[in-house]
């Protein structure tokens, strides 16, 4: 189901939300960033709790949007 919806965006039968767009490309960018808001060598493996937060925005809003696209696939 997932090929199914990024094949869909891709073929531009699905419009993403800008919110959507903006967290992805800020999540990317911000993965690797060398400045970071909880650096990873001063405080180990809970540094990575802001990357991974950022990560979990971009993943909800992405699923938000997959099932906005299955109650689409369900209207027509």
């Amino acid at each position: 189901m997932w090929w199914r919806f990024l094949k869909a965006i891709k073929d531009r039968e699905h419009r993403i939300a800008p919110t959507t767009w903006v967290a992805g490309i800020a999540a990317a960018v911000y993965a690797f960033a060398p400045i970071d808001l909880i650096p990873e060598l001063v405080l180990g493996p809970l540094g990575f709790a802001d990357d991974l937060g950022m990560w979990a925005v971009f993943a909800v809003l992405f699923a938000r949007e997959q099932r906005r696209w299955q109650a689409g696939l369900g209207s027509t």
